[in-house]
Protein backbone atom coordinates (compact mmCIF):
# COMPACT_ATOMS: atom_id res chain seq x y z
CA UNK A 1 0.00 0.00 0.00
CA UNK A 2 1.37 3.42 -0.83
CA UNK A 3 0.51 6.87 0.46
CA UNK A 4 -1.22 9.19 -1.99
CA UNK A 5 -2.08 12.84 -1.79
CA UNK A 6 -4.84 13.17 -4.37
CA UNK A 7 -8.45 14.11 -4.70
CA UNK A 8 -10.55 11.11 -5.69
CA UNK A 9 -13.55 12.10 -7.75
CA UNK A 10 -14.14 8.78 -9.54
CA UNK A 11 -15.76 6.21 -7.24
CA UNK A 12 -15.23 3.39 -9.77
CA UNK A 13 -12.14 2.02 -8.07
CA UNK A 14 -12.46 3.22 -4.52
CA UNK A 15 -13.15 1.90 -1.05
CA UNK A 16 -13.86 3.44 2.31
CA UNK A 17 -12.00 2.78 5.55
CA UNK A 18 -14.59 3.54 8.23
CA UNK A 19 -12.22 3.86 11.22
CA UNK A 20 -8.46 4.41 11.21
CA UNK A 21 -8.08 1.29 13.42
CA UNK A 22 -9.68 -0.93 10.74
CA UNK A 23 -7.73 -3.55 8.80
CA UNK A 24 -10.49 -3.72 6.16
CA UNK A 25 -12.12 -1.28 3.76
CA UNK A 26 -15.57 -1.41 2.15
CA UNK A 27 -15.75 -1.61 -1.65
CA UNK A 28 -17.77 1.30 -3.07
CA UNK A 29 -18.27 -0.55 -6.36
CA UNK A 30 -17.60 -4.01 -7.79
CA UNK A 31 -13.83 -4.54 -8.01
CA UNK A 32 -11.92 -6.90 -10.31
CA UNK A 33 -8.61 -8.71 -9.93
CA UNK A 34 -5.79 -6.31 -10.79
CA UNK A 35 -7.78 -3.12 -10.14
CA UNK A 36 -5.83 -0.40 -8.37
CA UNK A 37 -8.19 0.66 -5.61
CA UNK A 38 -7.93 4.03 -3.89
CA UNK A 39 -8.73 3.95 -0.17
CA UNK A 40 -9.90 6.98 1.74
CA UNK A 41 -8.45 6.76 5.26
CA UNK A 42 -9.41 9.74 7.36
CA UNK A 43 -8.27 12.79 5.40
CA UNK A 44 -5.71 10.88 3.33
CA UNK A 45 -5.64 8.34 0.53
CA UNK A 46 -3.75 5.09 -0.04
CA UNK A 47 -3.94 2.52 -2.80
CA UNK A 48 -3.99 -1.26 -2.95
CA UNK A 49 -4.05 -3.75 -5.83
CA UNK A 50 -7.11 -6.02 -5.73
CA UNK A 51 -6.23 -9.75 -5.78
CA UNK A 52 -9.63 -11.21 -6.70
CA UNK A 53 -13.13 -10.03 -7.62
CA UNK A 54 -14.79 -8.19 -4.71
CA UNK A 55 -18.48 -7.28 -4.85
CA UNK A 56 -19.83 -3.83 -3.97
CA UNK A 57 -20.20 -3.42 -0.21
CA UNK A 58 -17.84 -6.27 0.66
CA UNK A 59 -14.62 -6.08 2.67
CA UNK A 60 -11.07 -5.70 1.33
CA UNK A 61 -7.99 -6.44 3.44
CA UNK A 62 -5.94 -3.25 3.69
CA UNK A 63 -3.07 -5.09 5.37
CA UNK A 64 -2.05 -8.71 5.76
CA UNK A 65 -4.08 -10.46 8.46
CA UNK A 66 -2.56 -13.67 9.85
CA UNK A 67 -4.74 -16.72 10.51
CA UNK A 68 -6.59 -16.47 13.85
CA UNK A 69 -6.05 -12.69 14.06
CA UNK A 70 -8.88 -10.20 14.53
CA UNK A 71 -10.61 -8.60 11.57
CA UNK A 72 -11.39 -4.99 12.51
CA UNK A 73 -14.22 -2.89 11.01
CA UNK A 74 -15.86 0.17 12.62
CA UNK A 75 -12.84 0.15 14.96
CA UNK A 76 -14.15 -3.09 16.52
CA UNK A 77 -13.45 -6.79 16.08
CA UNK A 78 -16.06 -8.29 13.75
CA UNK A 79 -14.51 -11.74 13.57
CA UNK A 80 -11.36 -13.81 13.20
CA UNK A 81 -9.43 -14.75 10.06
CA UNK A 82 -9.83 -18.49 9.41
CA UNK A 83 -6.79 -18.41 7.10
CA UNK A 84 -3.99 -15.98 6.32
CA UNK A 85 -5.45 -13.05 4.38
CA UNK A 86 -3.31 -11.00 2.00
CA UNK A 87 -3.39 -7.27 1.35
CA UNK A 88 -6.02 -6.69 -1.36
CA UNK A 89 -7.88 -9.94 -0.75
CA UNK A 90 -11.67 -10.27 -0.38
CA UNK A 91 -12.83 -10.90 3.20
CA UNK A 92 -16.12 -12.77 3.56
CA UNK A 93 -17.54 -15.97 5.06
CA UNK A 94 -14.96 -18.16 3.29
CA UNK A 95 -12.09 -16.67 5.36
CA UNK A 96 -13.81 -14.94 8.30
CA UNK A 97 -15.32 -16.55 11.39
CA UNK A 98 -17.93 -14.46 13.16
CA UNK A 99 -19.17 -16.14 16.33
CA UNK A 100 -22.26 -13.95 16.50
CA UNK A 101 -23.41 -14.96 13.01
CA UNK A 102 -22.79 -18.65 13.78
CA UNK A 103 -24.77 -18.35 17.03
CA UNK A 104 -27.70 -16.96 15.03
CA UNK A 105 -27.67 -19.97 12.70
CA UNK A 106 -25.99 -18.29 9.71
Amino acid sequence: MSNLNLNVTNEEKSALVIDTRDNVAVALTDLQKGDLCVLRIGEGFEQVTILEPIPFGHKIAIKAIPQNESVIKYGEEIGTATEAIQLGQWIHTHNLYCGRAKANGR
